[in-house]
């Protein structure tokens, strides 16, 4: 990549602040948040793959889903950390590429996932008697791999368009990551289809799958309403309360980052925190805490 007749072989990542003081108290901070999404999402995996209880469809995609997290953990939140307590804010060209990819392959993917949850919720509370039959196995394996297969094939294209661009304008990413828009931004040159790219990616890996899942709740909602007793309903609300909080939180930062590429950027790095580095840690709290079955498999593997 040139950057006017020069070779571009590294980036400058802003970051959130340059008061030391500042930086020192977030380094603190994300250091915490990446030890107990570590913790939680890897205690959650081994609690689902030792105990037979958890070994259902709905907890099959949660452990796919706490997979996704630890790796988006991992992605993210290291660098953060080094350019919170050093003086060298940079990241190579190979680094930023590598960043970009596996950051938007797996966002793609936890997009696609959540909506395939949404599914099994929608078939569990509207076909309880055909539930076993209608989600088996073989069915969440192939949802699975089709949600990676789909996440990374739009990560590669974009990762591709991104990185053929010229960064002549400048290196300095005023951000805390490799990410799609501060990347436009720095390039310079015909930028012929850009704006349609974003707004496929938009549409094919929030809106579609996005979509999905409110109708898939519009149809829950629907059977909710027509069970009698309180109770009933309460018991089936409370079956969709954990992945309704999970899609608020992730879809709600995704889309106010990227529905407008033109909104403040210090906006944007708060709610790119939300997916990025606090929704990984949430998802654990959210599936176990008001899970009894989760909870009983983890008194037992501490005992």
């Amino acid at each position: 990549m040139k950057k006017g007749n020069h070779t571009v072989t590294e980036f400058i990542l802003l970051g959130f602040t340059s008061d030391p003081a500042m930086q020192l108290i977030l380094f603190v901070l994300f250091l915490a948040v990446y030890f107990i999404t570590e913790v939680g999402n890897t205690t959650l995996i081994v609690l689902i793959c030792r105990d037979a209880r958890l070994h259902t469809p709905i907890y099959f995609f949660i452990g796919n889903l706490s997979f996704l997290d630890l790796w988006l953990s991992m992605v993210y939140t290291p660098k953060i950390l080094v350019t919170c307590i050093s003086e060298d804010k940079s990241i190579s060209f190979a680094g930023c590429v590598a960043q970009f990819f596996f950051s938007a392959g797996l966002d793609y993917t936890e997009c696609y996932l959540l909506a395939a949850m949404a599914y099994d919720r929608y078939v569990a509370i509207t076909k309880p008697l055909l539930y076993t039959q209608a989600i088996s196995i073989k069915l969440c394996t192939v949802l699975v791999a089709t949600c990676y297969l789909g996440g990374f094939t739009n990560s590669s294209i974009i990762t591709k368009k991104t990185f053929s661009f010229d960064f002549c304008k400048d290196n300095v990413i005023d951000d805390f990551f490799c990410d799609l828009l501060p990347l436009v931004k720095l390039a310079c040159g015909k930028l012929e289809g850009t704006q349609s790219l974003m707004y496929f990616l938009l549409t094919s890996n929030v809106i579609v799958p996005l979509a999905l899942i409110l109708a898939s709740y519009f149809f829950i909602i629907t059977a909710i309403l027509r069970i009698r007793s309180s109770q009933g309903c309460l018991k089936a609300f409370s079956t969709c309360s954990s992945h309704l909080i999970s899609v608020t939180l992730y879809y709600g930062s995704v889309l106010y980052v990227y529905s407008d590429s033109e909104s403040s950027y210090p906006g944007n790095k708060i709610a790119s925190i939300f997916y990025t580095v606090v929704f990984p840690m949430l998802n654990p709290v959210t599936y176990s805490l008001r899970n009894k079955d989760v909870k009983e498999a983890l008194h037992k593997l501490i005992n």
